[in-house]
């Protein structure tokens, strides 16, 4: 039966789905590459556009944060409306307009490119986490030596974080205040400053922002709220002198308002901001593929094409290849070839069935000159022994008497068995090994070889015993498996040495019928177990006959058991003896 290849194996499967790839591969390639061009220079317009309107934002939001009102943004806008060759307007979140940088149509519908609030910043164009701006100084404003004292302070906490093994920069937090954040942990950072102490112009409005929060979050004593000039807050419950981290969550969720309502006076009302085309400011940017960017795409269309030819090219020979050495090693028989292929398709498979198809060959050739070569022998011994008689009878050098006929008979009996056992073997090989299956009572054909076979035990000094475990009646042909025990014990008689016995045994069970023929001869090496059945097999290699026998009958016994359905197992033990086991079913 042939093996099936699976469908993602099969050989038409991966033609077509070579052919898909490459097509579908070359066509989306001269899309992608027929718009990568003219999608990076959009990509470059947008990103600059983005850059420009971030940078636009963050020049207002900084105008908000540091001013009251919007009165002078005027110079502002205009200068950067010039320098982007954009109309930038800014007006109240009723879209009254507060300043614009050109006339134009009405913006009535035109989305703001952004809501320029210093409370609330836009991430996405800033980068920034923080929800106010800290640029919005207020009641905070340091005076010129409070901000002096305050930088040699985060100098020596530098110094600290450095000697520490820590890495630390100054940056500008909440009110324009500078502080150290630690850009890598040392071993004594947590023993250095970080946050200078509050300035003598910052008591007052930290103070007037505790009480804020103190108000917003229930505290009824405002005095137990700590603010911190980076804004951290700190709540100690006076019963166990430790913090309280439920007060001091919900206070921090009233620090935000609280910072609002204290620094609105000092910021610029929310504005919408509109960064806008000076003709249209509903339209977006035109884009038109330019020459360089048409030639760069044709050649990069070609390119792709060229590497698609390239590549059936490769995907072909890969293909054919083993069809190739297939059919080199198909046109060499003789030669034995043997094709690597590894591949699990069609290819692949055939491949293997050839190189079977080889090995097989090569055994079934060693089979035959060995065969010949061992029926030359197994008949060369009794021809040359009737050869030599008949001419010593036909030179006068012996006469034709009792001894010599029987001499001469034994030898043509020999040449007879070894006959019918190669047209046995013949017949098994051929299929045609005949059967002539019926009821039989296995114990009396049992003893019927046993007492066929005494007279050579007795010669030989061995014991021959039978045990039998009921008495079945198998359907099985009678006169074949006599055969096979007879094949058996012989070879057991010839294996076994004087004063030992050879056992047959029988029974059945389980709807099988076993037949077990073991000795107490010298036992079988266990390198040579497997080849006990091969034919013109034996023990004794040196082909003197010492033991007898032409070698076939084991191979025989197997054959006749293959017949019935049934099979013969071998185990044996040197110096402890061979012990045969034949298998049959019982109807």
């Amino acid at each position: 039966m042939s093996e099936r290849v699976p469908l993602h194996r099969s050989l038409i499967f991966r033609l077509l789905a070579a052919s898909l790839t490459i097509a579908a591969a070359a066509v989306v390639a001269t899309a992608w590459l027929a718009t990568q061009a003219a999608s990076r220079t959009i990509r470059q317009q947008i990103g600059q556009s983005l850059t420009d309107d971030k940078k636009v934002y963050d020049e207002l939001l900084g105008y908000a944060a540091t001013h009251s009102d919007w009165s002078g943004v005027s110079p502002l806008v205009t200068a950067r409306a010039a320098e982007l060759h954009r109309r930038i307007t800014l007006t109240t979140e009723d879209r009254q307009v507060i300043v614009d940088s050109a006339t134009g149509p009405a913006l009535n519908g035109v989305r703001p490119s952004a809501t320029v609030d210093a409370f609330s910043v836009d991430a996405g164009l800033t980068g920034r986490t923080d929800h106010i701006d800290p640029r919005i100084v207020g009641p905070y404003r340091l005076t010129a030596a409070e901000q002096r004292t305050m930088r040699n302070q985060l100098t020596g906490y530098l110094d600290c974080l450095h000697n520490g093994g820590a890495e630390a920069q100054i940056v500008t937090g909440a009110h324009a205040r500078p502080k150290v954040v630690i850009t890598r942990l040392g071993k004594l950072s947590e023993l250095c400053e970080l946050v200078p102490p509050p300035a003598k112009s910052e008591e007052r409005p930290l103070a007037q922002l505790r009480g804020l929060v103190a108000a917003c979050a229930g505290e009824k004593k405002p005095d137990e709220v700590w603010i911190w000039p980076d804004l951290n807050i700190g709540i100690v419950d006076p019963d166990t002198g430790m913090y309280d981290d439920d007060r001091i969550a919900k206070a921090g969720e009233c620090l935000d308002a609280a910072r609002r309502t204290q620094l609105e006076p000092y910021v610029a009302p929310p504005a919408l901001l509109f960064v806008t085309d000076p003709a249209d400011p509903s339209a977006g940017p035109v884009f038109t593929l330019s020459r360089q960017n048409l030639v760069r795409t044709g050649t990069a269309t070609a390119v792709v094409l060229a590497l698609a030819v390239l590549l059936t090219v490769l995907v072909g020979r890969r293909l054919t290849r083993p069809l190739r050495a297939l059919t080199d090693a198909a046109r060499n028989p003789g030669d034995h070839p043997r094709v690597t292929i590894t591949s699990r398709d069609e290819i692949g498979y055939l491949a293997a069935a050839l190189d079977e198809l080889a090995e097989r060959r090569e055994q079934s050739e060693r089979l035959r000159q060995a065969m010949v070569n061992d029926v030359a022998h197994e008949l060369r011994n009794p021809l040359a022994n009737i050869r030599t008689w008949l001419e010593a009878v036909h030179d006068g050098l012996a006469t034709v008497d009792g001894p010599v006929l029987t001499l001469l008979q034994d030898q043509t009996a020999q040449l007879q068995h070894i006959v019918d056992d190669l047209r046995d073997l013949a017949a098994a090989d051929a299929g045609t090994l005949r059967m002539h299956p019926e009821a039989t009572f296995l114990n009396d054909l049992v003893a019927q070889v046993v007492d066929a076979h005494l007279p050579n035990a007795a010669t030989a000094g061995v014991t021959l015993l039978t045990d039998h475990d009921g008495d079945p009646e198998p359907v099985v042909d009678p006169v074949r498996l006599r055969q096979l025990i007879g094949n058996l014990l012989s070879n057991a008689i010839r294996h076994t040495p004087a004063g030992g016995t050879v056992t047959v045994r029988t029974g059945s069970a389980a709807g099988r019928l076993t037949i077990v023929v073991a000795d107490t001869g010298a036992g079988i090496a266990p390198d040579d177990l497997p080849k006990v059945f091969d034919r013109f097999w034996r023990a004794d290699q040196s082909r003197s006959r010492s033991t007898g026998g032409s070698g076939l009958g084991l191979s025989i016994a197997r054959q006749i058991a293959t017949a019935h359905g049934g099979d013969i197992t071998v185990r044996s033990e040197l110096g402890a003896g061979t012990t045969f086991t034949v298998t049959l079913p019982t109807g």
